[in-house]
């Protein structure tokens, strides 16, 4: 084979592996910032429930042990 042949076919499977690459860390990212969006969700949930106690309670929490 030809050197310039055997350069080029080296360097397209190097392209290939870095674009591979690529495509796993945009998945990556894309995974979590799903995951971040789903735990300020279930904050908010929690936050919504907690909204609803009285006036008063957890204030004389005493948390000494």
């Amino acid at each position: 084979m030809d050197v310039n042949l055997i350069s080029a076919l080296l360097g397209a499977q190097a392209g290939a592996t870095r674009l591979d690459l690529t495509l796993d860390f945009v998945r990556m990212n894309a995974d979590s910032g799903q995951a971040i969006a789903q735990m300020v969700a279930a904050a908010a949930q929690n936050a919504t429930s907690v909204a609803n106690v009285a006036a008063g309670i957890g204030t004389n929490l005493d948390v000494t042990a």
